[in-house]
């Protein structure tokens, strides 16, 4: 029998996988491990072929040999006396959009399974075949989305972040007089520092002197002081003539 699959993953992922028997052993349908197997592939197989379901008991080798992944393995029926045997080779090639995986394999026993016709046998085997590549690309789905989850927040922040140019800085320097009168603050009161008038630049400019105001009130005081004087000096005279 040979059986064509595709997996949407990349060759070299797929290749991760089949190289590990217990990754593997997870993609297998009906394959229950045996909890002390460690990373060896025994326990129970259920194959459901036409309208029954077969459950054998027994062991799987993972080899790779030329570029190709072997699966071997004998088993005996749950419930019965009857046997099977199992031979499948797995060639990954890469192909747009993912990996083609082309599998051979050939399948004997005696039991149960001898009273199927060979197209009802060949079809439970491509069955299993296409439900264990589904397998496969939900497992290496379960890869990448780990792989997301390991990536820091803080290095996807750091990534998106905008770069900016060292102009950009110089020009949102304060002048140099705000920064003095901040410096100059340092020290008074909340109310001090609200209080406190402008500065520098930022000082209120007064408004400019009249010319003719300030003049008569500069010079009022001093001749009006002059001509008081000079009528006491007046009066005194006109009192001595009389």
């Amino acid at each position: 029998m040979e059986h064509e699959v595709f997996v949407p993953f990349p060759v070299e992922a797929v290749r991760r996988v089949l190289s590990d028997p217990a990754r593997v052993a997870r993609c297998v349908p009906g394959l229950q491990q045996d909890a002390s197997a460690g990373a060896a592939l025994t326990g129970r197989l259920r194959l459901r072929i036409g309208g029954s379901t077969i459950t054998y008991r027994g062991a799987l080798r993972l080899t790779e040999r030329d570029g190709s992944y072997e699966l071997s393995g004998e088993g005996t029926e749950a419930r019965g006396s009857g046997t099977v045997t199992l031979m499948l080779s797995a060639m990954p090639e890469e192909m747009p959009g993912g990996t083609r995986l082309t599998c051979t394999g050939t399948v004997g026993g005696a039991g149960r399974l001898t009273e199927f016709d060979t197209k009802t046998a060949e079809s439970a085997a491509r069955r299993l075949l296409d439900r264990f590549a589904a397998a496969l690309a939900e497992e290496l789905r379960d890869d990448a989305a780990a792989a997301v989850e390991a990536v820091p927040p803080a290095a996807v922040e750091a990534e998106g972040a905008p770069e900016f140019e060292d102009d950009v800085l110089d020009d949102e320097e304060p002048p140099a007089e705000a920064a003095h009168a901040r410096r100059t603050m340092i020290g008074r009161s909340a109310e001090e520092v609200d209080h406190a008038p402008p500065r520098g630049r930022y000082a209120p400019v007064p408004a400019p002197e009249t010319a003719s105001g300030t003049a008569v009130l500069r010079w009022a005081g001093p001749a009006a002081a002059i001509a008081l004087a000079g009528a006491v000096v007046v009066t005194r005279a006109l009192r001595r003539k009389r």
